[in-house]
């Protein structure tokens, strides 16, 4: 009796993962869909703080391209920036564990930056603190519009309570009108704004990045089957 015990429970234990150790893509994809309006072209205008003649003359304009991006569990967006002041790419991620986003940003000079953050509504605030110049440096991310969004950057040095402005980004997605609404196909993969047709066994669906299209054509039964479980958990939510 004693040996039969024992037997079943090395089965249970050798089964059974802990809830912490199993990999939260869910939670990840959950966190980013927020950002899906981001998911697209850009093109954006650069101000920095200063007198009338001072944001005249370091006034710049960049692009942005955001995707999705998939790799076995893990999830992430990634953005690209072409003529930019500051940077060349970006990375977002959700931390579950620790329930915060990371943002990581590679400048110019081919230095990453990584910062943390939280959400408030539609507003991303990511701070990091910059040792070797005794400051602590904040990225704001506000999403205004499906089609409009701003970010800034401020620093604060140690020496100083309240953080000051550099500088200011709008940006402005490319080709959709201002004000359109979303009378328009649903991504399959990520749920936002589907703008790329997709098939599947004579059926056409709908995707919003080339990231979602590849994780798409690389198993597409898997993302069809998330696809409708999410819809029915919404219409279940949604009925309640």
């Amino acid at each position: 009796m004693f040996r039969l015990i024992v037997s079943c429970l090395t089965v249970l234990t050798v089964g059974f993962v802990p809830a912490a150790e199993k990999p939260n893509k869910e939670a990840s994809r959950e966190a980013l869909r927020v950002f899906n309006d981001l998911i697209g072209s850009w093109r954006a205008t650069g101000t920095p703080e200063g007198t009338r003649e001072e944001k005249q003359r370091g006034f710049w304009t960049e692009s942005m391209d955001w995707q999705w991006q998939f790799k076995g569990d893990d999830a992430w967006l990634k953005v690209a920036f072409a003529k930019s002041k500051y940077f060349t790419k970006a990375e977002l991620r959700y931390l579950p564990e620790k329930k915060q986003y990371q943002l990581t940003l590679t400048t110019n000079a081919k230095e990453a930056l990584t910062f943390t953050g939280q959400r408030e509504n539609r507003v991303v605030t990511f701070e990091r603190d910059d040792t070797k110049k005794h400051e602590t440096q904040r990225l704001v991310i506000t999403l205004l519009h499906s089609n409009r969004f701003l970010y800034r950057y401020e620093i604060k040095p140690q020496s100083q309570a309240a953080f000051t402005r550099l500088y200011q980004v709008g940006a402005t997605k490319e080709g959709v009108p201002f004000g359109q609404g979303d009378g328009r196909p649903e991504c399959v993969v990520s749920g936002g704004l589907g703008r790329i047709q997709v098939k599947y066994k004579g059926e056409t669906y709908y995707v919003c990045c080339t990231g979602c299209r590849d994780a798409f054509n690389d198993d597409p039964e898997k993302c069809l089957k998330e696809y409708r479980e999410r819809k029915k958990k919404e219409a279940e939510e949604n009925g309640r």
